[in-house]
């Protein structure tokens, strides 16, 4: 196994590249379709997510300040009092009753003072969780810190080239929920967004490599925490990609959100479940706009290999 690490001294692993099938004919991801071959070059990729002790290690070094943390533009928020405008981000909020499935902001909220330091909002706090995900990162905070670490965010075929492991299943580590009568990877069991049963053992995220690794030895590629990658996200894109070390699409097209520029974001996170955000399956993609950060939405980076 060919190891490396960078600034950051983070545990990268050799991802021998090769040709796989990307993407899935299932119906449910419309956007992960047609399935194509793509070809992906060598590369390194982290161990495991990046944790609250190197983004703080990172911050130490540079005093970034992330989007979360930052104050916020009127001219952004024409509709909004200024009185209002205060720096915060979206926290995983659960009832205690079930709701319509159809409304995300039943299970959302804005919370003033949400950020990586205090990921569910002021009162919470990241100290004796250094070995979990940093989390209330979005895009432009995780590509400072790949920059500085000397690494870059992984392109969405070299995530799913590394999830899939060389296999081609229903899940990234098999056919089956469970591997050998365990939860394989951190998702919500019961019934979501009210009553989670913990089966896996973690209400919300797990500390990186608390699950096995994959066939090449990189954790936490599915559950836990959504991840960025740096293509921007198109819905249609796969039906034009390129077959060799795919960037992306020149630019961001989400016909939901058309003036939103959005990137994709892979793997799921602590909140998939059967009965609403099924996005661990193979193949399937999410898509974040480059601003925004929640507390299940983190970030590995990848580095080239040098010449």
């Amino acid at each position: 196994m060919n190891i490396t690490s960078a600034e950051d001294t983070a545990t990268m692993l050799l991802i021998k590249g090769g040709a796989f099938q990307m993407g899935t004919d299932d119906p449910h991801f419309s956007d992960a379709s047609p399935i194509h071959r793509v070809i992906v070059s060598d590369f390194y990729m982290d161990e495991h997510e990046v944790t609250n002790d190197q983004f703080e290690q990172f911050v130490n070094a540079t005093h970034y300040v992330t989007i979360a943390e930052r104050p916020l533009d009127p001219k952004d928020f024409p509709n909004v009092p200024v009185e209002q405008l205060k720096p915060g981000s979206a926290v995983f909020t659960p009832p205690n009753h079930p709701v319509d499935l159809k409304d995300p902001l039943q299970w959302w909220s804005y919370v003033v003072g949400a950020n990586w330091r205090h990921p569910k909002g002021p009162n919470s706090t990241i100290v004796g969780h250094g070995k979990e995900p940093v989390t209330q990162v979005c895009y432009l905070d995780a590509t400072a810190y790949a920059k500085w670490a000397g690494k870059r965010l992984p392109t969405e075929a070299e995530w799913e080239y590394a999830a899939r492991a060389g296999g081609s299943h229903k899940y990234y580590w098999g056919d089956s929920i469970l591997v050998n009568g365990k939860w394989a990877a951190n998702i919500f069991q019961g019934d979501f967004p009210y009553n989670n049963l913990v089966q896996d053992g973690y209400v919300d995220i797990a500390p990186v490599m608390s699950f096995p690794a994959n066939k090449w030895g990189i954790y936490d590629l599915d559950g836990n925490v959504w991840e960025w990658c740096s293509d921007y996200y198109s819905s249609n894109y796969y039906a034009v990609s390129d077959s060799l070390n795919p960037l992306g699409p020149n630019k961001s097209l989400d016909t939901e959100e058309p003036t939103a520029i959005k990137r994709v974001q892979r793997g799921g996170s602590f909140l998939c479940s059967d009965q609403y955000c099924i996005r661990y399956r193979a193949g399937s993609r999410g898509k974040g706009e480059e601003s925004s950060a929640s507390n299940n939405l983190g970030f590995r980076c990848v580095k080239d290999i040098s010449k």
